[in-house]
């Protein structure tokens, strides 16, 4: 079955760095797309990035342009999220996402606070 598992969450200070990641299997990680979610303390889940399954090609949230910066290991069925210049603002749990035959599949996610 699909199974996504992130990693990489944590507490850091304003102005610091993340890198999260999100082992996939269960699926052929290679041919799907994927995306990486957040959800803050009573906010919707919101979308902050996305790549196609060759990583040509990348979507990013306008909060997130220019500081974050999504990619992925098709050998390694992982997905990454590169956090820079993070702000207490961009604190929420972290989810990766595929959808694959009309389905969405889900992480449990991994909490990321910015802090001083």
């Amino acid at each position: 079955q699909v199974q996504l598992v992130e990693s990489g969450g944590g507490l850091v200070q304003p102005g610091g760095s993340l890198r999260l990641s999100c082992a996939a299997s269960g699926f052929t990680f290679s041919n799907y797309a994927m995306s990486w979610y957040r959800q803050a303390p009573g906010k919707e889940r919101e979308l902050v990035a996305a790549i196609t399954s060759t990583g040509r090609t990348t979507n990013y949230a306008d909060s997130v342009k220019g500081r974050f910066t999504i990619s992925r290991d098709n050998a390694k069925n992982t997905l990454y999220l590169q956090m820079n210049s993070l702000k207490p603002e961009d604190t929420a749990v972290y989810y990766c996402k595929v959808r694959r035959n009309y389905n969405d599949y889900w992480g449990q996610g991994t909490q990321v606070t910015v802090s001083s």
